[in-house]
């Protein structure tokens, strides 16, 4: 059986594409739960 690889964007491992996945959601929770904590 053939195994195919796919492509891994901007990063060399998946691993690091999680974690950066995963910091950008982050980001973005804090970022709202503060915009919308200062327009209350």
């Amino acid at each position: 059986m053939e195994q195919q690889q796919d492509k891994i964007p901007l990063f060399k491992t998946w691993k690091a594409w999680y974690i950066f996945v995963l910091v950008v959601l982050v980001l973005l929770i804090t970022g709202f739960y503060l915009f919308t904590k200062q327009f209350a």
